[in-house]
């Protein structure tokens, strides 16, 4: 395969050609691909829906969804089925296994409720069947306030909305606070009375004629015509004039008998933008487009449409855009931008510094050559730019240049040695293309398993694992096949560039060619940031190819320039003097004192090993518990206001207001929206939408974007340095606190303040299940349930789907009686209809309206309301009967809904946990107690109250007392040695499954533990799994290399070292453990941190064949020391200021600390750069001992069988011949061994004690010893 090498050499023309073409498509698709903030996650779900106006929770249940599950059950694919039967629908949500054929998928949907559908009672309307994508959430809202009629402001957000929806990127526009127009018949009992009309003959009277009815066609001698009755409603006159019936000569219409509005429906809910009522358009992009760039256009729209508005209207109407998801991604994009451009500087001073300002170049044109090619192959599949492939990349800068640097290093060891630049390149890629291959093998194994990650998660990493596979690859391609191309031909210009610099040298003094380097170092960041930044040097408004190109060439022609100066300015040390013999290095003598005796091996793995389970067993105790995913710097958040009871509209709305103005208040909140009853915006997420059940509003509210925010100085690393951070007072976490303890004041109901949710959350983490079909079992189990939530301290927003205490209102009918009258319960139905939300007689078209809209009936408010059923009349055969004459009312419990899973009702019961907790637990085993929970006192916090130091030095206050009698007893266990161990929602769960354990519930209920701990449980699998399976691909990889099972194994005890180092970081930094993010730092480091060994044991293998084991242990550590750390180092260094959470602003200037997006990875790249870091110092101590032992075991062993030959026959013996021949045998050049007839005839003793020189061999002989 290495003659590749040989074919690209041969053709540098054409390689270069290619790389300038693959420059060239890569820089295109990273401008042309769409650019996101979290990756686009279609999540395999349907919603099917069937509406029955006026049908009850249990009806449904019975008639609708048990009808739909029944059809559904067996569908392919089908992971999880949910029903939902609530009044006036009913619904199933369809979750199906990922990697679905979705159009298959929806068509199988499709014929099971086209079964279902004939089993449906008559009145069910028809059923709808939605796809849920949690990634179409709103980019940007525009706002509408002002004082102008409701009709007015309908009219211009409908306008608007078809001006949003016409932009191809925009998938649609929602309004939000607005209210369909209707057509209102009130008619007024009275009336009807004195004309003898019942409401029944009135409903009749319009229904029938609002028909549009094809009577057919006429065939005649002339023609062929058809023939229709246009009876429809065409405007509200068209309603007035409908004759209801003849009094004489005299026709009453329906006019006379009823007042007529064109109005609005009823309200159902209240919107309000900064307390002002409003209209909202809530803006969904579709997917595969850029949203920075859908937001400009939406922006563009709404400007040009303002300017047709009338000046009055302009200056009535305010109107402004919020949540602009624009703002949060371009942010984002800038940030890990920064942090790119930061890594890579990093990476190319640790270069420079090591190898030179020309093998820095060469080993930086990898860098952005693999970037491109990478970008070049995302655009191939589709895939968008998010967080997740940007971050990717800046895990790939540091590993990607690995390969580089091995080719490099080898390459100009053999220049210095007088070999010329392309010779030099091409063996270099020769002799290290094995190791390299492996190498990058084995990396790609830790992140090919990821690929198959299940569930959401799954979907939200997935984009990290294909990025660090195509830059992987890419950077394969480019040390192996381009870098020896650009190596050779670079070799020879550098030769000219040499000759300036050497002519620099001879006219000017060194001060003076010292003064030349900075100014084509300029040059070069002036050409990347116009590369990144069209308008860096040009005027504004510069666009296109040119200012592309005119960075390009100003990066290339400084590059040349700067390779010149800093030739000319290097210092030329004095010679060191040619010694006899080799000489070992520092850091040779070090290991020779590991290995050169067989006592210091033992010691050293001993020591390593020590070492391991003394931090294993440290961080078991101290560590800071167990999370699913980051936590991040808010920016907007929701309050959800939870009150029960049968609450109006107005007493929502007074609730909802009393929380707004509270969160107006607060100096860090920059807008409000506020809903009361129903309505709200789609924050999106695979937790949105999940509000507790007695929610009766919401205020979602936007914080100071995080870059807006003030500032303050304060300590950092353990007081060592300052560092610039958001004014606590500002912080996002600070501000939901402080609204929290003030909306805690509010009484008569609850107000419960939830962050948006970033990354594949689900809602609250403690989300217990309780499924059983018998009400008088399931609802004490949950209600024991809920009682046991309350009863664990730590627990907080605790919610469940219990039944909302309130009374509905039954109305019986007496069958028997109305059957006497010649009445019946779908006639009495439709008169209760009157007094509740109205009769839907029909619907109609007007000019003023896009859409059809409706025609009820109904009575007049005043007399909407239960006791005027009792005056209602009925016309039977026997005149005018009441209808309380066989109809009774009566309150029953509220059932609003019913909730099933899997054919099996369920309630939830969930909750949050108290951030800050610790537990004081004293004992170990059966005999541990749990003594009381701490709250940790923030830093830089006072404390308030009684404070506890642990043994690490953390203060805490005291929260709650579990098992201990007293603080005093709490304060005495700590001083003898109690343990605080974090309280996460993993432990409380544990908790509360040792009672559940104990079967409190009947036998016919049972439990399980779903939402977050079911999606944590099954990405904590896997990637338990994916690490296995990454070893075992990589011991495969490693086998076929070496050929050794004791070489491969030792290669793999780099991960566990590996994952000390991982833990050491989290102890240092002070994390928590991320099932998500440190699982896959875990995983990834198992690809990474084998690296190192393979170089050392591949150079050692080579060394081996020419010196003693012993030697070839010492000088492979010698020659690989510098490629070694290199690797590490670049690695390291460009992770390390995501690790501490640093962004730089390369084209705006200043930089920043924490920010949302740092936030996100810096438990991935702590894992990393302590992993990696850690498990190559204990690597290069460790692998030589290893190999030494393995050297001093086979010496001492095969001493001992000599020993034990000579104590059974001594050397006289055949085996002690034997070796005696093996060990001469070994030292010949030759692999045959030519054997004299006569020598081969004498006694072993003999030949043994002979001195003199034996006799020449017979060519025919044979060699006694292989007989």
């Amino acid at each position: 395969m290495t003659g590749i090498i040989d074919w690209a050499a041969a053709r540098a023309r054409m390689v270069l050609t290619f790389i300038a073409i693959s420059i060239l498509v890569g820089g295109f698709a990273y401008s042309s691909l769409p650019k996101e903030g979290e990756p686009d996650i279609d999540i395999p779900i349907l919603y099917v829906s069937v509406g029955y106006p006026g049908i009850s929770a249990e009806d449904a249940e019975s008639l609708l969804v048990k009808v739909m599950e029944t059809e559904m059950v067996d569908l392919d694919g089908l992971d999880k089925m949910t029903g939902i039967a609530a009044e006036n629908h009913a619904s199933v949500l369809l979750e199906f296994d990922f990697g679905w054929d979705k159009s298959a998928t929806i068509a199988d949907v499709r014929d099971a409720m086209n079964t279902a559908q004939a089993d449906f009672p008559a009145g069910a309307e028809q059923y709808t069947i939605e796809e849920i994508n949690f990634s179409e959430f709103p980019i940007v809202i525009v706002n509408m306030t002002g004082d102008v009629p409701e009709r007015m402001m309908a009219r211009l957000a409908k306008d608007l909305q078809d001006d949003f929806e016409a932009i191809d990127a925009v998938l649609e526009a929602g309004i939000a606070g607005n209210r369909d127009e209707m057509v209102e018949v009130l008619i007024d009992p009275l009336r009807l009375e004195a004309y003898n009309v019942t409401a029944l003959e009135l409903i009749n009277v319009v229904q029938n004629n609002n028909q549009l009815i094809a009577a057919g066609e006429v065939e005649s001698e002339q023609g062929t015509f058809s023939v229709k009755i246009p009876s429809s409603f065409d405007e509200v006159q068209d309603i007035y004039r409908l004759p209801v019936k003849t009094n004489g000569d005299r026709v009453v219409t329906l006019g006379e008998l009823a007042q007529i509005n064109y109005t609005f429906e009823d309200r159902k809910g209240t919107a309000r933008f900064d307390g002002e009522n409003t209209v909202a358009l809530q803006v969904v992009k579709r997917k595969g487009f850029n949203l920075i760039d859908t937001v400009e256009e939406v922006k563009a729209t709404l400007a040009e449409a303002q300017k047709s508005w009338p000046e009055e209207l302009k200056a009535a109407v305010q109107v402004g855009t919020s949540n602009d998801q624009s703002r949060v991604v371009g942010s984002m994009v800038r940030q890990l931008e920064g942090s790119v451009l930061t890594a890579v500087a990093l990476v190319m001073i640790v270069i420079l510094s090591a190898l030179g300002s020309r093998a820095a170049m060469l080993v930086g044109f990898a860098i952005p050559t693999s970037f491109l090619l990478c970008f070049a192959f995302l655009a191939v599949m589709g895939v968008t730019i998010s967080n997740m492939v940007m971050f990717g990349l800046i895990l790939a800068v540091g590993m990607l240049v690995d390969g580089a640097i091995v080719v490099v290093e080898y390459a100009d060891k053999r220049i210095k040695e007088g070999t010329g630049p392309m010779h030099a390149y091409v063996e270099a890629a020769h002799r290290m293309f094995w190791p390299v291959v492996s190498s990058t093998a084995t990396t790609l194994c830790a992140f090919l398993p990821m690929l198959f990650w299940p569930g959401v998660p799954g979907e939200f990493m997935g984009m990290l694992p294909v990025t660090m596979i195509f830059v992987l690859s890419a950077s394969l391609l480019v040390a192996l096949i381009y870098l020896p191309v650009v190596g050779g031909v670079s070799g020879r210009m550098s030769r000219i560039f040499e000759h300036v610099s050497e002519g620099l040298r001879a006219v000017l003094p060194w001060w003076a060619r010292a003064l030349l380097v900075p100014f084509p170092m300029f040059g070069m960041f002036t050409g990347v940031m116009q590369m990144l930044n069209p308008e860096y040097i040009l005027p504004e408004g510069a666009a296109g190819t040119g200012p592309l190109i005119l960075g390009a060439v100003l990066f290339i022609l400084s590059a040349f320039a700067a390779s010149i100066t800093l030739g000319a300015a290097r210092i030329e040390r004095r010679e060191k003097p040619l010694e006899p013999g080799y000489h070992h290095t520092p850091f040779g003598y070090v290991i020779k004192a590991l290995v050169g005796n067989p006592v210091m091996p033992i010691v050293t793995i001993a020591a390593v090993i020590f070492t391991v389970l003394s931090v294993f067993s440290y961080f078991g105790e101290n560590n800071n518990g167990v999370e699913f995913f980051v936590d991040t710097e808010p920016e907007q958040a929701t309050a959800l206001v939870r009150a029960r009871g049968n609450l109006s509209l107005a007493e929502k709305d007074e609730m909802v207001r009393a929380a707004e103005d509270i969160i107006m208040e607060h100096p860090a909140v920059v807008n409000v929206f506020s809903f009361a009853g129903e309505g709200g915006l789609n924050t999106g997420g695979p937790g949105g939408g999940q509000t507790p059940p007695d929610t009766v509003g919401q205020v979602q509210f936007e914080i100071i974007p995080w870059e807006d925010r003030p500032t303050q100085r304060e300590k950092w690393f353990y007081g060592l340095f300052e560092r610039e951070v958001t004014a606590t007072d500002f912080d996002g976490n600070t501000v939901l606190d402080e609204l929290n303890a003030e909306l805690a004041k509010l009484p008569g109901f609850e107000v419960e303040i939830s962050a948006l949710e970033q990354g594949p959350g689900s809602g609250k983490p403690v989300h217990l299940r309780i499924r059983g079909d018998a009400w008088e079992d399931l609802d004490p189990a949950t209600q024991a349930a809920r009682a046991h939530f309350e009863s664990v301290p730590g627990l907080t927003l605790i919610e469940d789907t219990l039944p909302l205490p309130g009374i509905d209102w039954q109305i019986d009918v007496d069958v028997e009686k109305a059957g006497r009258y010649g009445a019946d319960v779908a006639t009495v139905g439709a008169m209760v209809q009157l007094v509740t939300r109205g009769i839907l007689l029909d619907t109609m078209r007007v000019d003023s309206s896009d859409e059809e809209i409706e025609i009820r009936v109904r009575l007049p408010a005043q007399d909407r309301v239960l006791a005027t059923l009792d005056n209602l009349k009925l016309r039977t055969p026997e005149g005018l009967v009441p209808l309380s004459n066989f109809i009774t009312r009566t309150p029953v419990p509220k059932l609003a809904s019913i909730s099933r899973i899997d054919q099996e009702r369920y309630y939830d019961v969930k909750a949050d946990v108290e951030p800050g907790l610790v537990k004081v637990v004293a004992g170990d085993g059966e005999e541990e107690t749990r003594l009381a929970l701490l709250k940790t006192v923030p830093r830089d916090a006072v404390p308030e109250g009684e404070v506890f130091t642990n043994a690490a030095g953390k203060q805490f206050t005291l929260f709650q007392l579990t098992g201990a009698g007293s603080a005093d007893e709490v304060r005495s266990a700590l001083e003898d040695g109690a343990r605080t161990v974090p309280v996460t929602p993993t432990e409380r769960i544990a908790l509360i499954t040792e009672w559940l354990e104990t079967d409190p519930f009947p036998s016919s209920v049972s439990w399980e533990w779903t939402g977050d701990q079911e999606e944590q449980a099954e990405s904590q699998a896997f990637l338990s799994s994916a690490f296995l399976g990454a070893l075992g691909l990589m011991f495969v990889i490693l086998l076929a290399q070496f050929n050794s099972f004791y070489n491969s194994v030792l290669v793999l005890l780099a991960v566990v070292l590996s994952t000390t180092g991982v833990l050491i970081g989290m102890l240092v930094m002070g994390q928590t453990f991320s099932i998500i993010m440190t699982g896959t730092g875990i995983v990834a480091l198992a690809g990474i941190v084998v690296n190192n060994n393979i170089v050392l044991i591949d150079t050692y293998q080579e060394f081996s064949q020419s010196m003693p084991r012993i030697e070839a242990i010492i000088r492979t550590a010698e020659a690989r020391i510098r490629p070694v750390l290199l690797t590490t180092i670049t690695t390291m260094a460009g992770l390390a200021p995501m690790m501490f959470g640093l962004s730089l602003d390369f084209i705006g200037g200043g930089y920043s600390i924490n920010s949302p997006t740092a936030l996100w990875w810096k438990q991935l790249a702590t894992a990393v750069v302590f992993g990696l870091g850690i498990a190559t110092v204990l690597t290069l101590v460790l692998t030589p001992s290893m190999l030494a032992l393995r050297v001093w075991f086979g010496t001492y062993a095969r001493a001992l069988g000599r020993l034990l030959a000579r104590l059974t026959k001594g050397r006289s013996s055949r085996i002690a011949c034997d070796m005696k021949l093996a060990r001469k045998a070994r030292k010949l050049p030759t692999t045959e061994i030519q054997w004299d007839g006569t020598a081969a005839a004498q006694r072993p003793s003999e030949v043994a004690g002979d001195a003199e020189e034996p006799p020449a061999p017979d060519p025919g002989a044979k060699l006694r010893a292989a007989e």
